[in-house]
């Protein structure tokens, strides 16, 4: 299986999570890719953590977010990142992580977090006007899509059943 090397990054350039992803495929929503169990990950500060359970990302093209869904029983079912349009390479996704994220928990309770660290970077790394405003909207939109719209609802359940099927 093809794997895509997923990197976040803060605004400043410093790298905030990276992941080797299972290339899943690519469908109207953008490009799916996944993780399994036992896959690793590396956090802003440079450790490596394994993930604990079956999961898949949507980077959408053009767009301004990015949707992670969580297998059942995870409590998050899909925790999305407000980020700028994320940058395609050739086994390679790269985006910058605005700090605002949505999750959707599995009774359907939806919240908006880190509002306030979204206030502080807005400071801290000099986001121009226009970032912020279309952070804003963005997480608008999600929030207003993330409980009635695709690819929220069901289209990412047979991204999982793929890594489902590569984990067994």
């Amino acid at each position: 299986m093809e794997m895509v090397r997923t990197l976040f990054r803060k605004y400043d350039g410093r790298p905030h999570r990276l992941m080797e992803s299972l290339h899943l495929g690519e469908d109207d929503h953008g490009l799916w890719v996944g993780s399994r169990p036992g896959d690793r990950a590396q956090r802003a500060d440079g450790t490596w953590i394994n993930v604990d359970h079956t999961r898949v990302r949507l980077f959408p093209r053009g767009q301004w977010w990015s949707a992670l869904f969580n297998d059942a029983p995870h409590p998050t079912e899909i925790y999305c990142d407000i980020t700028m349009p994320p940058e395609f390479g050739v086994g390679t996704v790269t985006a910058v992580d605005l700090d605002l994220d949505i999750r959707r928990l599995r009774d359907g309770t939806v919240r908006v977090m880190d509002e306030d660290e979204f206030a502080a970077h807005q400071v801290h790394y000099g986001y121009p006007p226009q970032v912020v405003a279309t952070a804003q909207a963005t997480c608008a939109w999600v929030v207003s899509n993330i409980t009635t719209a695709e690819p929220f609802l069901t289209v990412y359940k047979t991204y999982l059943d793929r890594v489902r099927e590569l984990a067994d």
